[in-house]
């Protein structure tokens, strides 16, 4: 008999399996968190200023992601009453301090706000400006993920201690029973993750199964969210690609956080570009050779949280809709609204490649190209349904 193909096991996501999902800013103080969301986000909340603290609640705002192919539907579907994006809910979150885990500074309450989120944008300082304090004194930004890095996991190591003391009371009931050999297996994983906190690693670079996800998941660890590192360079290192030390920090990401990914920027010139209109700031883009990093900050943290897209299109409305990647077709017509997956009856489906080929529903039709999918179909990225449920709520 021929060998049995292999299938490749795919990693199962940690954390929430929501679609509505949040990015939290993180940083030490003054490393430029403010003022990043108020270019990513183009709008007047935040708070930055030159001292420790100046950011206490988070604040929130929903930013627009750049989408080619929306635009090119738009562009098909030019009569629409309605174009609405797809967006990502992002936070402000106040600067962390040397001690947070124990309770320095904005401590607990900082700690927190992380928890609340779905995945990390990491700002790191690495401009030199006499002007904006450094809360250490000098920039150092491996020094600085070092102090990140030690008080996430000083917390979590809090949260999996109780974690285990819960446990351990239930299995040494003793027995045979279930509940007493989940909780027997349950502890051995939290001492496992108690260890690699210890040793400097994060959850979220580790691979766990899926009953190892389930029992991580609902201890809501603070290094088990994913992360971006977004790298805070002066405008003229940004423009020249240069910076002393952009070495040391790939290698303590690769050391502490593998697989994670690292995103030089100039919170300055992204700054200066959000006072501007599109037109300008492209001329100035072009003017100096260089391209925004927002787009790719944008479309990075959403495939970091396995988001995927399908639209609706027609006269009413173009509308990008955001789904976590594996979604069935009731659950994404959920997302739309609740009684649509309540009286799901099956999904209209077009492929994005066909839309564009054929532009015309008719002519996609007689081509064979709208299919038609039960509740057991997975939304791929891309697709454009039309959902028909009972009772008229198409």
């Amino acid at each position: 008999m021929p060998p049995k193909k292999q299938v490749e096991e795919q990693k199962v996501l940690l954390g929430r399996p929501g679609n509505n999902l949040k990015a939290g800013i993180v940083g030490l103080a003054n490393v430029g968190k403010s003022t990043f969301f108020q270019a990513i986000t183009r709008c007047p909340l935040g708070n930055p200023a030159n001292y420790p603290f100046a950011t206490i609640d988070p604040e929130e705002a929903r930013v627009t992601v750049p989408s080619k192919r929306f635009d090119q539907l738009c562009e098909i579907y030019k009569k629409t009453a309605s174009e609405v994006p797809a967006h990502l809910t992002v936070y402000d979150i106040a600067g962390l301090t040397k001690g947070a885990s124990a309770g320095e500074g904005l401590g607990n309450a900082f700690l927190s706000h992380i928890r609340a989120v779905d995945s990390i944008y990491q700002v790191v300082r690495c401009f030199d400006d006499a002007e904006i304090i450094h809360i250490e004194g000098d920039v150092d930004p491996v020094r600085d993920l070092e102090i990140i890095s030690t008080e996430l996991r000083l917390k979590d190591i809090e949260f999996a201690e109780k974690a285990l003391e819960a446990s351990n009371k239930i299995a040494k009931r003793g027995g045979q029973s279930l509940e007493v050999k989940q909780e027997k297996e349950k502890a051995a994983l939290i001492e496992r993750i108690i260890d690699l906190l210890k040793d400097g690693q994060r959850v979220a670079n580790q691979t766990w199964t899926p009953k190892e996800v389930e029992a991580i998941n609902s201890m809501f660890l603070l290094t088990a969210k994913p992360c971006i590192y977004l790298i805070n360079l002066s405008e003229r290192d940004y423009i020249r690609k240069k910076n002393k030390h952009l070495l040391r920090i790939k290698e303590w990401v690769d050391t502490y956080s593998p697989g994670d990914i690292i995103i030089p920027f100039s919170v300055c010139l992204e700054e200066r570009l959000s006072h501007m209109s599109e037109e300008e700031a492209e001329e100035e883009l072009k003017t100096l050779g260089v391209q925004s990093a927002l787009p790719k900050i944008i479309t990075t943290m959403r495939e970091k949280l396995d988001l995927i897209s399908f639209f609706t299109c027609g006269p009413d409305e173009v509308r990008e809709w955001t789904i976590r990647r594996g979604t069935k077709a009731p659950q994404a017509a959920g997302v739309i609204h609740n009684d649509l997956m309540k009286t799901f009856i099956l999904a209209e489906v077009t492929k994005f490649e066909d839309v564009l080929e054929y532009k015309d529903e008719a002519a996609i039709k007689a081509a064979g190209k709208l299919q038609q999918k039960g509740k057991n179909y997975v939304v791929e990225d891309g697709d454009i349904i039309y959902f028909r449920a009972a009772a008229g709520k198409n």
